[in-house]
């Protein structure tokens, strides 16, 4: 049987506040509305992943809020000085309940990827395209070029890494080939990605996009094939089973489902819940479905992750990289 992996998490906001206004996000708020979790908000969801057999805390947060004037008054009400120590200091939180780190806090310098490597097992950026959108005008961190630089650091640095594209932002297909082809280069360099994300844009009330429709079945399935054709064997392709039906997607190429919770939404499109890992097994009969931890097997295998991870990913991990059955 062809196995489908997918992680159980726990989607950490750590602040909502973003340097970015792209034409399609509803998670990004203005200053007034914006927040930065609390430790004990943050230490109750990482209590309850555990409590719940997650391997993975995932945390996500607007990219360089401190570039947004006001920002330090959201850090002094959580009592935080500085939101990278905070990211360092919530990465030692979950591993001290054992969970594994996956931090996507946007485009990043060198000095804070060095800060946070050693306490995530991966990191992740979606590049999502590399073509100039209109969705992207008000957005200088989805620069291209600088989001490509990012991915590149981050391989030199030998960080297991997760990207992806966005498809149906107002790029092409022949875009979307040149994105493929960009990160599969960037993987021949540096042999750090680990997984593509095939990510539909999923239309939200009151962005510039909202007009828009949501790619067709047979256009993401095209995509999957696409990047199928393009990417190493090695790195695995990823849809997102709570905005499409996995299925025709899998018969496409697909061969990971992602991070799904019991604990959190998904913070990015939460009214599109995620389904139980029951109902994708009765979807996808005839495919064997395997736990995996945030980071995949061969860079457990190669210890490719943080030093301060490795105590929690040996006790999760198996002989094959994947989780160990004895946690399922």
């Amino acid at each position: 049987m062809r196995i489908l992996t997918y992680s159980r998490n726990v989607f950490i906001p750590v602040t909502d506040l973003c340097r970015n206004r792209c034409g399609y996000c509803s998670f990004r708020r203005e200053l007034k509305r914006a927040r930065v979790i609390g430790r004990s908000d943050a230490l109750h969801l990482l209590k309850q992943a555990t409590a719940e057999g997650c391997s993975e805390a995932l945390f996500s947060l607007g990219e360089s809020p401190w570039e947004v004037e006001g920002f330090q008054r959201l850090l002094d009400a959580a009592g935080v000085l500085d939101l990278v120590d905070y990211l360092v200091e919530l990465c030692e939180m979950a591993l001290g309940l054992g969970l594994l780190p996956h931090t996507n806090a946007g485009v990043l310098s060198d000095d804070d990827l060095l800060r946070l490597s050693p306490y995530n097992a991966s990191m992740g950026l979606m590049l999502e395209t590399t073509a100039f959108v209109a969705a992207h005008a008000d957005s200088p961190g989805k620069r291209p070029d600088v989001r490509q630089d990012f991915i590149a650091r981050a391989g030199r640095m030998k960080i297991p890494f997760t990207t992806g594209i966005l498809v149906g932002i107002g790029e092409s297909r022949e875009d979307r080939k040149v994105s493929l082809q960009a990160i599969a280069d960037l993987h021949r360099s540096y042999g750090h990605i680990q997984e593509v994300i095939i990510q539909p844009l999923d239309p939200k009330p009151g962005t510039a996009l909202a007009a828009s429709s949501m790619p067709s079945m047979e256009e993401l399935c095209e995509t999957v094939e696409m990047a199928r054709e393009i990417l190493p064997e090695s790195i695995a392709l990823q849809i997102p089973p709570n905005l499409v039906d996995p299925l025709p997607l899998v018969q496409s190429g697909a061969n990971d489902l992602g991070g799904l919770s019991t604990v959190t939404p998904d913070w990015i499109n939460p009214e599109r819940h995620w389904p139980g890992i029951g109902d994708l097994r009765h979807r996808l009969m005839g495919y064997a479905l395997r736990e995996r931890l945030p980071i995949y097997p061969r860079f457990v295998i190669q210890g490719w992750h943080g030093e301060k991870t490795d105590k929690v990913i040996k006790a999760l991990a198996g002989e094959d990289g994947l989780r160990r059955k004895e946690y399922l």
